[in-house]
């Protein structure tokens, strides 16, 4: 990374939502950013290559033609690795070819994770929650008869334990659904 980027980078060390989508819209960086997620240390460029390649081509990496390779080793080498490590995303040592994660990468993780089309519509889900919750309340409140029949403990208790246990569904359905998860169930799919 160039002093002035560094310098610029130190100064406010988190990417604006410009920067992150800047980054984001190139398929070949997104498919960068969950390679090293998925394998944390210093990568090398040739593997990165060979991975990319199997994504773009939708095949494994030990089918991807060494021409598909060559284009996509060239144009990371050339343009996303530096564009990345400009940003303070990666750092790229050119010299070994060696790509490695910073405190950014992880930030910019938490975009790549996929919301499927089918998903269940949890804000919606969670609100519809909280208004019957707060319509209980009310009613209980103003002391509506046959809901002062259960004691509002019981029902405090009650609508506790629907948000817990939905709180829990939705982080056990929804754990780390990633792009390259996204990918491999497309590719089996097929």
């Amino acid at each position: 990374m160039s002093n002035q980027a560094m310098q610029m980078r130190d100064a406010d060390d988190s990417l604006s939502k410009g920067e992150i989508f800047d980054v984001l819209q190139n398929e070949r960086r997104r498919h960068t950013l969950q390679y090293l997620r998925e394998n944390r240390g210093p990568v090398d460029l040739g593997d990165l290559a060979s991975h990319v390649a199997a994504m773009e081509y939708d095949c494994e990496s030990t089918d991807v033609s060494s021409a598909q390779r060559k284009r996509v080793y060239t144009t990371l080498q050339q343009t996303h690795l530096p564009r990345l490590d400009e940003a303070g995303i990666v750092e790229y040592d050119s010299d070994d070819n060696l790509i490695s994660t910073t405190p950014q990468t992880q930030e910019l993780t938490v975009y790549l994770e996929i919301v499927s089309a089918g998903e269940f519509p949890w804000r919606e889900y969670y609100l519809s929650l909280s208004a019957v919750s707060l319509a209980v309340v009310t009613v209980l409140w103003v002391g509506v008869y046959p809901f002062t029949l259960i004691p509002p403990l019981v029902w405090t208790t009650l609508i506790t334990v629907v948000f817990a246990l939905s709180a829990g569904y939705h982080t056990y359905a929804g754990r780390e659904m990633t792009l390259s998860e996204y990918m491999s169930n497309q590719r089996e799919n097929r």
